[in-house]
């Protein structure tokens, strides 16, 4: 069977020619499958594109393109161990692969499904693999200490088996996050950590990382004062908060003047009043988008100290808070979906219901149509799953985050409420 010349480049990018299905040639081979033995490991089925892979060799194993999916570009050199040959459940020995056979390799400990190993004084790779983006999030947590301890490992293997499948540790909610292509990819996935790994998880409702940002501008005093015998703790200081444009971060401006806060203090109040709006001022999320503008304050010759002028900076901001209005921020995805023609209208219809914003649409090839809407991503968590039911299975989406935006007065009390309750927006 004839086969096109296999393009490749070397690891930095620069073009090589094209190798053909010749054992003699340079040594290109693909990693196309990735599994876990409880006896041998990892056990990775490869197939030689070119050259001849033997026993005992050293390989250069490189793996790009992959990184948002949680996999890191890699160029490592490994030791080939044995070649063996599946047949059935058996394993039959090999002395060597010549270009157009599959073996399978044990104990290659950094190859995933994927990667390129060639030669090691010429190292290559293959074009990566165009694979469907992950749409569908389920937030895991351990089922007990026992399974805590093993999942980490277990995910790391499930995640190298499968490259449709993204790993992602939220830094604003601090779940723990496994995308998916559907349901029906993630019974499989989590029943295969349950029955292979031994690691039982629980799912849990999905979050999404919210922002809190001042409605207008207010101010507060933050005075901490605390005399127990002995060495005491003093620091007072006023501060103005004004709101910012989105995307802007947090500013400290710096407008005291007499020395009424020491100067080696400015900073503490800063760290202080930047630490309190990590945690939150409302509904514990982090405030962002805002300047705080240090005016004025007092200080002791004794009992003043670093730690004191930043409680009196949280203090500041979190009295600043109570006066102002908060407002919650929710993250806004840009979303493309590719439906026919004759779904057009319930798609349009369904993200209006989740309050999406049709910025466009565009004619495809073959009858189908590009919707564009900008929609909250909390109303999108299981999308994949509706646009499967309203298109009847035939329509595809794509998201990226886009930006945060004020979050509806009557959301945003529900939100409160719930969190109040001990539980969470999904």
């Amino acid at each position: 069977l004839e086969t096109a010349p296999v393009p490749v480049t070397t690891p930095d990018g620069a073009e090589r020619p094209a190798v053909t299905c010749d054992p003699d040639g340079p040594l290109v081979a693909e990693v196309v499958k990735t599994s876990s033995d409880p006896y041998v490991g990892r056990i990775s089925l490869v197939r030689v594109f070119s050259g001849t892979l033997r026993p005992e060799q050293t390989v250069h194993v490189s793996g790009h393109g992959l990184t948002d999916r949680g996999h890191e570009d890699h160029d490592v050199d490994e030791r080939i161990g044995s070649l063996t040959s599946p047949f059935g459940k058996q394993q039959r020995p090999l002395t060597h692969v010549v270009a157009g056979d599959l073996a399978c390799v044990a104990k290659l400990g950094r190859a995933e499904t994927g990667d390129t190993l060639s030669a090691k004084d010429r190292p290559l790779l293959m074009e990566p693999w165009q694979m469907p983006d992950p749409l569908l999030p389920v937030a895991i947590q351990a089922h007990s200490k026992a399974d805590e301890d093993k999942l980490s490992q277990g995910l790391a293997r499930l995640v190298a088996e499968d490259p449709t499948m993204r790993l992602e540790q939220n830094p604003d909610t601090h779940q723990l996050v496994l995308w998916c292509l559907g349901e029906a990819h993630q019974d499989v996935a989590l029943e295969r950590l349950r029955t292979r790994y031994g690691v039982q998880v629980d799912p849990v409702p999905h979050k999404v990382g919210l922002r809190e940002t001042f409605g207008a501008k207010a101010s507060g005093r933050g005075r901490h004062v605390k005399q127990s015998g002995g060495h005491g703790q003093f620091a007072i200081c006023e501060i103005e908060v004004e709101p910012l444009p989105p995307g802007s971060g947090i500013e400290f401006v710096d407008k005291v003047v007499g020395g009424s806060v020491p100067r080696q203090f400015i900073p503490s109040v800063e760290k202080g009043v930047r630490s309190q709006a990590a945690r939150g001022v409302a509904a514990g999320y982090p405030l962002v988008d805002i300047r705080v503008t240090l005016l004025d304050g007092k200080a002791h010759s004794v009992d003043s100290s670093d730690a004191a002028f930043q409680t009196a900076g949280a203090l500041a901001l979190r009295e600043a808070a109570a006066e102002a209005t908060i407002h919650l921020l929710e993250p806004v995805a840009e979303l493309t979906v590719l439906v026919p023609d004759d779904y057009v209208g319930p798609v349009m219809s369904d993200l209006a219901g989740r309050r999406g914003r049709v910025v466009g649409t565009e004619q495809a090839a073959q009858g189908r149509t590009l919707v564009r809407a900008d929609i909250p991503e909390i109303e999108i968590s299981r999308y994949a799953i509706d646009l499967r039911s309203v298109s009847h299975g035939t329509g595809s989406f794509t998201r990226d985050y886009a930006r945060h935006e004020p979050m509806p007065p009557h959301i945003a009390e529900k939100v409160r409420e719930q969190l109040e309750k001990g539980s969470t927006l999904t």
